[in-house]
């Protein structure tokens, strides 16, 4: 039986079944701790991170001067925030982690393919953060340890070559991370509220830097744009907006798993629109202005700020700054890419793999995908990565929100979430109308994909037409699954469509 404790649902009898585990039942009134503070928090841990100020730097390095690399940043986070508050909406009301929120579109079954995508998604970032981290723990222990810079390089065939020291960095921030996680959400938590202010004072430092080696910001600001011509602008300017939206489309989908601890919807909403559209750009401003600065300090563009501290001379101003890159590296990982993929996985089979094991297997995957080789270019970071799992994760958003506002009206059978109630029980687990609607969308977005990893000729034929779609592919992604899953909803009959 459901009741409703101050617009929280709740199930008031004990659920049983294999769609149930202490991880994934709903959370209770009594048990919503996170107040519009801790929301806020938990975005300013997760946008004031090194890919953040990265991806400022990359379009600098694209051609973009810095106001037009902040107002794409800008843009970018403001369109996706509305994906955002819309699927929060149904952690705070029911308590319920993503996994389980994408049953009722996608079916009991059905739920572990968005999952699965999600997951892989969250465990390509855990690696990318985690090698980063690593790097700033080389450095350190660099600056420490005399020794430590003498280690020679270890090449590990198609793994790659990288000093012994980098690697050794990499496996040190690696088991930080699993130790903490392992702990639990509250741990998460309390680490980004105490690491919130922290962080936000080592980016100022950094600006302060900068605009006092560069003499101002005049200077600094005043490298101008490099594209040629306006249509130059306008074909690198609509692919970065979707890298943009891209970079937080991970978060859009999994932002149950944390709103289901949120007090009330008003909580939620205004959390997330201080933490993150206050807070990305400003980090990404400091981002742009320092990348501005090295031109003028170095003279060459650095926009991978660990190796622009390794670049200071004075040991304690090397450990301090990478101190608090180590922090904010840490913080992100923990909150954005290691809770979505285990609470992904731990829902491939409720009873037997629990939040922590999927933590666990998460950090492991993070490894084995070689996240190393996404960073070697900006080019690669935003066009191939932010862009291509964006193709991924647009539709599932389009589905999840079509849904969940037009089918449903928000109104969700919480049993039948668990399995208790046939609301849910689509023929065999898998509801037809998601899965075309998710795989049309995706395979609109392939040939683009494919033309920008140069299996395809991106000059001609489908390679091109395909090109054009890929610039826009969450955009494309969304619309698409969300238009052709409200008409296959609609139009395939014995499909439940609820209450």
């Amino acid at each position: 039986m459901e009741r409703v404790v101050d617009g929280i649902h709740e199930w008031v009898e004990e659920l049983s079944g294999p769609f149930v585990s202490p991880d994934m039942a709903p959370v209770k009134a009594a048990a919503r701790k996170w107040n519009l503070w801790d929301i806020a928090a938990l975005w300013v841990g997760m946008a004031v991170c090194i890919p953040t100020y990265m991806l400022a730097s990359s379009l600098i390095v694209g051609g973009m001067n810095w106001w037009q690399a902040i107002l794409t940043i800008f843009l970018g986070n403001l369109i996706v925030l509305v994906p955002m508050v819309l699927n929060a909406h149904a952690g705070t009301k029911y308590g319920i982690p993503f996994p389980v929120f994408a049953r009722a579109s996608f079916g009991l079954q059905g739920t572990h393919l968005p999952c699965l995508l999600r997951a892989i998604v969250g465990c390509g970032w855990f690696g990318i953060q985690t090698w980063i981290g690593g790097a700033a723990t080389h450095q350190i222990l660099a600056t420490v340890f005399a020794g430590w810079r003498n280690l020679p390089m270890v090449d590990l065939g198609v793994v790659g070559a990288q000093p012994l020291g980098a690697w050794l960095g990499f496996l040190i921030f690696w088991a930080v991370n699993l130790a903490i996680v392992i702990r639990g959400i509250d741990s998460i938590r309390w680490m980004e509220k105490v690491a919130a202010p922290f962080l936000l004072g080592i980016g100022v430092c950094l600006l302060v830097w900068a605009v006092v080696r560069a003499h101002g910001f005049g200077p600094m600001l005043s490298q101008p744009s490099t594209f040629e011509t306006r249509a130059d602008f306008w074909r690198f300017f609509f692919p970065a907006l979707t890298g943009m939206v891209g970079y937080w489309a991970t978060l859009s989908l999994n932002i149950p798993d944390f709103t289901r601890y949120a007090r009330t919807q008003k909580d939620q909403m205004l959390g997330q629109a201080l933490g993150l559209n206050t807070t990305m750009p400003f980090y990404s401003f400091i981002g742009v202005a320092v990348t501005s600065a090295t031109v003028i300090i170095f003279g060459r563009a650095i926009w991978d700020p660990v190796e622009l501290l390794a670049q200071f001379k004075s040991p304690l101003l090397v450990l301090l700054s990478m101190g608090g890159l180590w922090i904010a590296t840490l913080t992100t990982n923990l909150a954005a890419n290691v809770v979505a993929p285990a609470n992904s996985i731990s829902n491939l089979w409720p009873r037997k793999i629990s939040f922590r094991l999927g933590a666990v297997l998460t950090c492991v995957i993070g490894v084995v995908i070689l996240p190393w080789k996404l960073l070697e270019t900006p080019g690669g970071f935003i066009f191939t990565w932010l862009i291509g799992y964006s193709a991924l994760l647009g539709p599932i958003a389009g589905i999840l929100i079509a849904d969940y506002y037009v089918v449903r009206k928000t109104r969700l059978d919480l049993g039948g979430l668990y399995g208790a109630t046939p609301a849910y029980r689509y023929r065999n687990g898998f509801n037809v109308a998601a899965m075309i609607a998710l795989g049309v969308a995706i395979l609109l977005n392939l040939p683009g994909f494919l033309a920008e990893i140069q299996v395809l000729d991106r000059t001609r034929g489908i390679g091109a037409l395909g090109h054009s779609f890929y610039n826009y592919a969450w955009f494309v992604g969304f619309a698409v699954a969300f238009v052709l899953y409200l008409i296959l909803q609609r139009s395939l009959r014995g499909q439940p469509a609820g209450d």
